[in-house]
């Protein structure tokens, strides 16, 4: 397995989670997940050039980021 491969996972694996800790926990701490989930798997989908999901994944990113501000 590769890098990417291996980022790609634990960043989809950090995002479920981060969605969770939004609905439970603390909606800051959770988009702070996500933010870190969404970074980690872009290079995954730059890399094998599926340019709908980067575009998709930077809109969703942005959208979290106007959370935090």
């Amino acid at each position: 397995m590769t890098l990417t491969v291996t980022l790609r996972i634990m960043g989809s694996i950090l995002v479920v989670l981060s969605y969770f800790v939004i609905l439970h926990v603390s909606p800051t701490l959770g988009v702070m997940g996500n933010l870190i989930g969404d970074s980690i798997t872009l290079p995954y989908f730059v890399q094998n050039k599926a340019w709908d999901v980067v575009i998709m994944i930077v809109f969703l990113f942005c959208i979290s980021l106007s959370k935090l501000l």
